[in-house]
Order: structure tokens, then sequence, then C-alpha cells
């Protein structure tokens, strides 16, 4: 376990509840529960980020069980699913008073878990998988990606390479730990930082800057949409004293947000990490410092340490190598007994890589359509639209490869500019180019934009 290993030797760490103020150190928290560390089994731990959810996940990080750790805000028909599939013998999740099949025991003051009654074994569990995250969203079909102790480790190494953590730092869990990101953040924190700050506090709620002052954090961390908000706001026209660096993946931040951030950070002296990463890979592969920020074009900088990237010469799509890839993917309770690590991740990513010899994403293979035969990439013309716009944010779309629809939720913008930036840079007709104004972009659980909804509204004309 050496995630745990390395957790407890942070001696100096120490849990805040964010709403009570209550500080509990590492070394009283990651074996409270009193659980056999032999036992092997399955538990589902619905997450809020708060720190019972924390408390849980240590303890049970320490046994021989494998741990699903799932949002604690899943439609229930997701949850249900996911429990008729996998029958997991501990369940934790607050929200619920009981659960059919399991009782609920006690197993602190503070920590109620769900034990299946009767359980009986049915599988025997890969030793070698120790977190199952999801990918698949609140709705499709339950798939996780089957990570490993080893794979997750050496992620976590790979990051304390680059990231400037110190014992003195306080870091706020902003992030959800049930994506990849956000357990990331929680993991290398937890091996260099001083003090987690658990809080369910969204960034552009008042009570988590709140919570800032009080605590003052050092770091911050979201997805593009969250910068690209934070800009509108006119967050990065003022110092925020305690804070130290930002961190960014889920996606390429534009050209023009850049450029504000990097002067953000040169004013007031902060350090900036572009990032850029996948659930499949433990979470970060590659990043990109405060000065790359300036790059001409967007790009996600240079492999973390260990790893390298290869460009496969006929699709385009970047290959990624490193020991942090995971053990495949479970969509049925039988897909965990078996676990097998492949040399390569295929990222489903079109990239280049620059002369400078860092790399630069181009879009994603089924975000390509063929317009009246031109072969053209939506994530490029979100790029060119946010770059030439003042950074604001645009979805695009395919209508049924015959047009491309544009949704942006600024009403300041002209519509008649998108459709002219287009033309000019696309050689793109704008009878050919639809424009729509949405007061808010749906976002996924992880805070991202929720691309596959609207591309179903889109069926049905928005």
């Amino acid at each position: 376990m050496k995630i745990l290993e390395n957790v407890i030797a942070n001696r100096s760490l120490s849990f805040i509840e964010a709403s009570s103020g209550k500080s509990v150190p590492v070394g009283t928290l990651y074996r409270s529960l009193g659980l056999n560390p032999v036992e092997k089994g399955l538990i589902f731990l619905y997450n809020d980020n708060q720190l019972s959810s924390i408390e849980v996940l240590l303890n049970f990080y320490g046994t021989a069980h494998a741990i699903a750790i799932l949002g604690q805000k899943l439609h229930p028909d997701f949850k249900e699913r996911l429990e008729v599939e996998y029958r997991p013998k501990y369940i934790f999740d607050p929200s619920r008073e009981e659960l059919q099949g399991y009782s609920s025991r006690e197993f602190s003051e503070t920590i109620k878990i769900f034990v299946k009654e009767d359980y009986k074994p049915e599988v025997s569990i890969h030793p070698d998988i120790k977190i199952l995250l999801s990918t698949s969203g609140t709705t499709g079909v339950p798939k996780l990606v089957k990570l490993s102790d080893e794979s997750l480790y050496k992620n976590a190494v790979s990051i304390l390479q680059y990231m400037p953590i110190l014992e003195s730092d306080v870091v706020p869990l902003n992030v959800p730990i049930n994506f990849v990101y956000g357990f990331s953040i929680f993991t290398t924190n937890c091996m260099r930082a001083g003090k987690i700050v658990c809080t369910d506090k969204d960034i552009m709620q008042k009570a988590f800057w709140d919570e800032m002052e009080e605590y003052g954090y050092s770091t911050l961390g979201g997805v593009p949409y969250l910068y690209e908000n934070l800009n509108r706001i006119g967050f990065f026209r003022k110092d925020s004293k305690s804070l130290r660096y930002m961190t960014h993946t889920g996606g390429v931040i534009n050209g023009e947000l850049r450029k504000t951030i990097f002067n953000y950070c040169h004013e007031f002296e902060k350090q900036f990490f572009a990032q850029y990463g996948q659930t499949e890979a433990g979470g970060r592969m590659a990043y990109l410092s405060t000065d790359g920020l300036l790059e001409e074009e967007t790009s996600i900088g240079s492999p973390v340490h260990g790893a390298s990237f290869e460009i496969d010469p006929e699709t385009d799509e970047l290959l990624f190598f490193h020991e942090s890839i995971c053990g495949g993917y479970a969509n049925t309770l039988h897909d965990l007994a078996s676990y097998e690590q492949p040399k390569v991740l295929r990222t489903g990513d079109t990239a280049r890589r620059g002369q400078n010899g860092l790399y630069y994403i181009t879009g994603r293979i089924k975000r390509i359509m063929k317009l009246f035969g031109i072969r053209l990439n939506l994530d490029e013309v979100e790029f060119i639209l946010k770059n030439e716009l003042e950074g604001n944010t645009f979805v695009c779309l395919n209508s049924n490869d015959k047009k491309i629809i544009v949704l942006y939720d600024n009403n300041e913008i002209d519509p008649q500019i998108i459709t002219e930036t287009i033309k000019n840079k696309l050689r793109i007709n704008p009878q050919y180019v639809r424009t729509e104004h949405i007061e808010t972009f749906p976002l996924s659980q992880n805070g991202k934009i929720n691309y596959p909804l609207l591309q179903n509204l889109q069926h049905e004309n928005i």
C-alpha cells in the first residue's frame, strides 16, 4: 500500500472539516474504524469530500478491499444499477437512511456503513485492483476503470517531480475525489502538504471564498470552464494573498485566457500548471508550467516524469507510455477477477509534436465532422473562436455533417461575428453555420461541459 504508506509518513498532515473547523491528524484517522486488514471484498464509497468520506477511504485503503469511489449525488437509478451489478459487501452513503438487502452498522460515532446481509463472495477480486473510478457519467452503462495502488503511486511520484507542494500548504478538496483529477490532487497533497480541508463547496459559491479567507488556501484546481468563469467575474484582476499556485486539467485552456492567467501569475507571483490527463492513466499525463502559457498555440506541454508520448502516424492519435496505466475496465462484477495492464494507452485524442518538443492536442477522433467532404475538427473550431473572441466559451456541434452549430453563453456577443470569424479563418460559408445563444452550459458531474447532452438536445433542435 505505497500510497497509504507515504501518506502516513507525512506526520505533519492533518484533515480539517471546513464546516466546523475540526482538525484530525492523519495518525488517528487512517485506522479509526478498526477494520480487519486482510478481509477482502468490495466497498462502494459515495463521496461528498466531507471528513467522513475521507476517513472511510483511508481506513479501507489499508485493507485488502477494492474501493469504488463514486459521486454521492449520482442519480438513484444509476446507483441502483451499479449496486445490482456489483453487489458490494459494504456501501458508504450518508445520503440514504436504509438500503434493501443491507444492514446499517455503526463503525464509529460519526460513521455508519451499510453491510450486505448474508454476503457471500461470488468473485475473487484481483489483488492488484485497489481503486475503481467511473468514466460513464451518471446515466450510462456502469463502467469502472481498474487502478492499482502501484499505478496510482507511480503517477503521484511523477507529479511530485514538478508540483511545488510545501509542508505549509493548505489544500481544499474543491475537486471531488471520485474524479481521477480530484483523487490525484488528494493523494499528492496528502504525501507532501500540511493541511487538507474537506469541503463540498464549489468555487463558484460565495461560501467557498469565505472558507478560503478563513483557512488560507495555497492552491486551487479546476477544469477550463471554471477558469473561464473566474475570468468573467474578474478573479484575475486582484491578488489572493494565500494562493501560491493553480492547476487545471480536463481540456485545453484557450490562448486568450492563458495570456490573462500568465499576466496574473507574473503580477502577483503565482504559478500555474496546465495539465493533461485521463482516468485510465491515474490522473495527470503531461504538464505545462507558467512560462509555457505564452506559447502561440495551446499546448499540453511535456509528458510527466517517467512517461513518454508517441503519435500514431496513420491516425494522429496520441499514445501514452507509463507505469501508471490502468488494468482495464469493469462492466460487470466478474470483470473484477482480472487485471491486465497494457504498455500503451490509446488516448482517443489527436495531437502533434512541435519543433520545441511540446505536444499539442488537435482534437478528439470522435469530434471530426465532414462538411461537404471537408474534414473539420470541431475542437479546433472552438479553439479558434475562443482565441479570436476574448476567451469566451463556445461549444461546436455537428448537425448531420451539414452544418456547424455554435453555442455561446455570453449574450453580448454578436452572432454575426461568430460566423464571420469562421468564414475568415476556415473559409466556410456562413450559411453552413448556425449560432445559438444558451443561458448556461449544462455540466457533467466533474464540472466539464456536457457535450453528449448538448448533442442530444441538438437533435431536438435545442
